[in-house]
């Protein structure tokens, strides 16, 4: 029987990190390990898991902060188990959490990645509709009854066009993520370049329509701040124009295509673009109609 590796890179408000943790420990399905690795200096953290008393649940504190993308690589370095999930850490596990997976696993035993169905959260623990979110669903979103098996250019394509997946709710074969793991110089697009990664490598990803997770989105998330001030859209453009070339050289042309238009960032960048006006902030400003309408040329 499957035992899950769930992985949980801490840092930011405590109160979040133990919801978290706690629905993990509420799952139907009792056959898992939690490990969290903690990135901050809060105190009495170590104190309330030594309290909670649950062998499965382990953890540990970094001697020196190691960063998002530092700190993944550890909770990667850390799995034991063949299937690994990497929680955010302000994120919720319905209690049918891991019931979905291994339901999906039945369907697609040796699969890479598996996206569930999810529920949008604000920071309260209310179902938000976000405008990003309901255009995720409506527009980029496969249609899936059930479960559905995707991969290729076809599954590259539309998520360079839209990235429809939510990462921390997202179920890894441990052998495939340990074999690409995280960039140091990518902060806000590491999770869709790691996912290119597998599927260049030929992995597929199965969706199962089943919701089972709750992703929190709120101000103080880091795509959200480095959406803010613009930061996130040079990252973007970077990455977006190095796809273009190795899908072009991949053989996988529209991919490349649509990696080197990138047109989903851009509208995003221009919704953002009338709250950087009204803040002032002229460097926001500049990066947002920059990367709305800079030109492709350079990718080509």
């Amino acid at each position: 029987m499957t035992t899950f590796d769930i992985m949980l890179p801490y840092y930011g408000p405590v109160s979040l990190m133990q919801a978290a943790v706690r629905s993990v420990m509420t799952q139907s399905d009792r056959d898992w390990r939690l490990t969290v690795v903690d990135d901050g200096r809060e105190e009495g953290v170590a104190e309330w898991f030594e309290a909670l008393g649950d062998k499965r649940v382990r953890y540990q504190r970094n001697e020196r902060n190691l960063g998002v993308s530092g700190n993944y690589r550890k909770c990667i370095g850390l799995v034991e188990f063949d299937r690994v999930v990497l929680m955010g850490t302000d994120d919720i596990m319905l209690p049918n959490y891991l019931e979905c997976m291994r339901a999906s696993l039945a369907v697609a035993p040796d699969v890479a990645m598996i996206q569930p169905g999810v529920e949008v959260i604000d920071g309260l623990g209310q179902p938000l509709r976000t405008l990003v979110d309901g255009t995720k669903r409506r527009i980029y979103a496969p249609k899936v009854d059930g479960h559905r098996l995707m991969g290729g250019q076809e599954l590259a394509t539309g998520l360079v066009r839209g990235n429809w997946l939510y990462f921390p709710s997202m179920c890894w074969r441990a052998d495939a993520l340990k074999a690409v793991s995280f960039r140091e110089d990518l902060r806000v697009t590491q999770d869709l370049a790691l996912v290119m990664e597998l599927l260049l490598r030929g992995e597929e990803l199965l969706v199962s329509s089943t919701t089972c997770f709750q992703y929190r989105r709120h101000a103080a998330s880091i795509s959200s701040t480095t959406a803010g001030t613009g930061a996130r859209f040079a990252e973007e453009r970077r990455y977006f124009l190095e796809l273009a070339k190795v899908a072009q050289e991949h053989g996988w042309p529209r991919t490349a295509k649509a990696a080197r238009f990138h047109v989903a960032s851009r509208l995003h960048a221009l919704t953002l673009l009338p709250g950087a006006v009204r803040t002032g902030r002229k460097e926001s400003v500049s990066n947002i109609v920059a990367h709305a309408f800079g030109s492709v040329r350079q990718a080509r």
